[in-house]
């Protein structure tokens, strides 16, 4: 029987570095939203960044803490002041996201009275290395896992966590965002248009991501080297922007643009907004990152849309692929393979996914629903309690 209590209002604190671009920022901001929206209060500590507005916008409150930092001081200047918060603010829930914030967190949570503390939660989000500077991610009282993906690499690499710990929660997109069929708006195709004329009446295969080695730039250069020599008139559109130590290899990137006299036929559109637009005005999608990853939301939404996506076998892209469209999948560095791929789609197909992808609305709920699991102690799904005691 579930506690009567369970209806009360939880105050949810969710700690990462910054608050800038990508998955794992965009997916606190949502659950950020969705706690506001159902009652509850959410505070978000981060260094900040371009998504704060957005963020406060919505009903959460922000403390500009520089959590992220990887240093000793980090620890000497936080840990005892977000215990102050925990025990002040009377914290139902402390979220980790992020490694060093994670250190943080769990050093404050630890310090206190067991009696006293919050419940402690982690989110596995990456394929992190494996040692103990990683292992904190594996202390929560509950361990979220994006992908079935990353439970099986916890459940590899950290065997002393147990599997009823560890709850799966797949990020999920919103079907009424992006609906199949979704195309851009006739001002943002102007607009688009105008700022990229080089893509007009080229087959637009875009890779998006922040500039990193990982993230396989340089095989798409590869590939669209092979597909000009071969008379397809294809574009490759990199959309992500470079920090500011990822500005060398952004320049490494164009100077073998140059190097293979392809100036004309890839485009660097730096940080982008509308990423849901560019992808919808696509071709085709692409995920090439040479190392697993451990989801990738972009395949998700994509595929939504109905935007065919071919990306390496492997990881969390591996694995949606199967279900969702599995003759998008490619062995990893199969340049021939990316390039017959692409080859068998047509400019302008649309494709419809063979199963419904996860929702935003599934993931958010079930977010929530570990939260209340945590903190009012009922048995949801075979979902149970951690020893709340353990190291």
């Amino acid at each position: 029987m579930q506690n009567t209590d369970i209806h009360r209002r939880l105050t949810v604190v969710q700690i990462l570095p910054a608050l800038e671009s990508g998955g794992v920022e965009r997916g606190t901001l949502e659950v950020g939203k969705y706690l506001v929206e159902q009652g509850h209060r959410s505070i978000v500590i981060s260094a900040g960044g371009r998504l704060v507005e957005q963020l406060i916008r919505e009903g959460s409150e922000h403390l500009a803490w520089d959590v992220g930092r990887k240093s000793l001081l980090t620890l000497l200047r936080y840990v005892s002041r977000l215990r102050r918060l925990l025990r002040d603010e009377n914290i139902d829930i402390l979220h980790v996201r992020s490694r060093m914030p994670g250190w943080v967190a769990y050093l404050a949570w630890r310090g206190m009275p067991a009696n006293k503390r919050p419940r402690f939660i982690t989110t596995f989000h990456g394929l992190y290395s494996v040692n103990a500077y990683s292992g904190v991610m594996v202390k929560g009282e509950h361990v979220i896992a994006v992908s079935d993906t990353v439970r099986a690499y916890i459940l590899n690499n950290y065997p002393q966590t147990a599997a009823a710990h560890i709850r799966v929660i797949p990020r999920g997109i919103d079907p009424a965002t992006y609906p199949l069929g979704f195309q851009p708006s006739a001002e943002w195709l102007a607009t688009w248009k105008n700022q990229f004329p080089q893509l007009i009446g080229k087959k637009v295969l875009t890779l998006p991501g922040r500039i990193t080695r990982l993230k396989g730039h340089e095989d798409l250069i590869d590939l669209i080297a092979r597909l000009k020599a071969q008379g397809d008139p294809a574009h490759g559109l990199i959309v992500g922007g470079a920090e500011e130590k990822k500005q060398r290899y952004l320049a490494e990137l164009r100077d073998k643009v140059a190097r293979f006299g392809l100036q004309q036929d890839i485009t660097f559109t730096g940080h982008r907004s509308d990423l849901r637009e560019i992808m919808a005005a696509s071709d085709l999608v692409l995920s090439l990152s040479t190392k697993p990853e451990s989801f990738g939301r972009t395949v998700l939404e994509a595929l939504s849309m109905g935007v065919p996506v071919i990306g390496y076998n492997h990881g969390g892209v591996g694995e949606q692929l199967a279900r969702l469209f599995p003759q998008g999948r490619v062995s990893l560095g199969d340049i021939d393979g990316l390039l017959e791929k692409c080859r068998e789609i047509e400019a302008n197909t649309r494709i419809k996914p063979c199963a419904p992808p996860p929702t935003l609305e599934s993931m958010l709920a079930t977010t929530l629903s570990v939260y209340e699991s945590a903190v009012f102690g009922y048995d949801n799904n075979h979902f149970v309690n951690c020893d709340l005691n353990k190291p």
